[in-house]
């Protein structure tokens, strides 16, 4: 398994690469130095070793460089209002709304999850979005086979919840939740545009 940091530095390269494909250059990945003509496995157990071919000042420069873009990158996305984070989260909305099943596609492709606040920072950072966008957001919350009665997404029982007053109200015939623009949760059909918003 990698180490924290080196999947950080990793990660890292990769958003650099992305950025020189949106900006249309191409963009060449070479092996580091130590690196070419290694195996597979070879190059496994460097990685695993923490091997200080990694963290040569050349690739410490590299990566100080990539680390200062991501950031500035961020600081675009925060200042567009696309993106706000909570704990180990990155919360993201692109500002398009969809039905319920249209959000879970839109995020999984993006290589997310539907946003769905366990705490009530989680839920403050998806609430960010609402007000600013003056508009609903889905939950990644449904009905389970008892009405009223609701879960995550994976079937785990609720260990959070920030329900507006005198809801669930639906008794079956609404399954999703949306969240109110005061952060609070209402159950509601499943086939309603709603903002897409998406955990990371």
């Amino acid at each position: 398994m990698l180490s924290p940091e080196l999947f950080h530095k990793i990660l890292g390269v990769a958003f650099s690469l992305l950025l020189y494909c949106a900006q249309g250059k191409p963009a060449v990945i070479s092996p580091p130095p130590g690196f070419r003509n290694l195996s597979e496995d070879q190059i496994d157990e460097r990685f695993m070793l923490g091997s200080d071919l990694l963290v040569d000042s050349e690739m410490e420069g590299v990566i100080c460089q990539i680390e200062h873009r991501i950031s500035r990158l961020e600081r675009v996305l925060h200042f567009l209002k696309m993106i706000t984070a909570s704990g180990g989260k990155i919360f993201a909305t692109s500002e398009k709304k969809a039905d319920f099943h249209t959000t879970l596609t839109k995020c999984k492709e993006a290589g997310g999850s539907i946003a769905t606040p366990r705490n009530p920072d989680e839920n403050d950072a998806i609430l960010y979005f609402v007000k600013t966008f003056n508009t609903y957001a889905y939950l990644g919350l449904k009905e389970c086979l008892i009405p009223s009665r609701f879960q995550f997404l994976g079937s785990t029982q609720l260990s959070y919840t920030n329900w507006h007053l005198n809801e669930p109200s639906g008794k079956g015939e609404e399954e999703c939740v949306e969240m109110y623009t005061d952060g609070t949760w209402n159950d509601k059909s499943c086939n309603t545009n709603r903002l897409i918003v998406c955990q990371f």
